[in-house]
């Protein structure tokens, strides 16, 4: 199976960089294929493409330790909400999900009432009935938990 060459790149790299110390080697073999890897062999002419020191080397984190918090402040002209306006905003959330959640629950209520009305009928005709009012009440439920998250 041959591998596109920007393709075998990219997924080396990407392991490349989860190891302590990564060098990129591109090696090509006497009949001219190219390998891109990461282990360099003598049989076969390699260049280093990329060296990537290992992060305890660089400074960077290392498993005991927290990496660095961002060092770029929101900017000032970034859009800002009052404190009001994010209230108002809370509040016409909830009244849109209050009024879904009725709305929901008044569906499901059609569909029990529906599934009650089938009375005794093939379960390949029940079954319909009763997929509509489980996702009414996954619907509700999920409503009521999205409420009760709300501050």
């Amino acid at each position: 199976m041959k591998i596109p060459l920007l393709t075998a790149f990219l997924l080396l790299s990407m392991t490349a960089g989860s190891s302590m110390a990564s060098t990129l080697y591109r090696c090509t073999d006497d009949s001219g294929v190219v390998l891109y890897t990461n282990q360099k062999t003598s049989k076969k002419g390699c260049t280093v493409l990329s060296h990537q020191a290992s992060p305890a080397a660089s400074g960077g984190s290392t498993a005991g330790s927290r990496p660095k918090a961002a060092s770029n402040p929101t900017p000032s002209d970034f859009p800002r909400v009052s404190n009001n306006e994010q209230r108002t905003r809370d509040g016409d959330r909830k009244a849109i999900l209050d009024k879904e959640l009725a709305s929901e629950q008044q569906n499901m209520d059609k569909a029990k009432k529906a599934l009650t009305d089938a009375g005794n009928q093939p379960a390949d005709k029940l079954q319909p009935l009763r997929d509509t009012l489980a996702l009414h009440e996954r619907n509700v439920e999920a409503l009521k938990k999205e409420l009760a998250n709300l501050r």
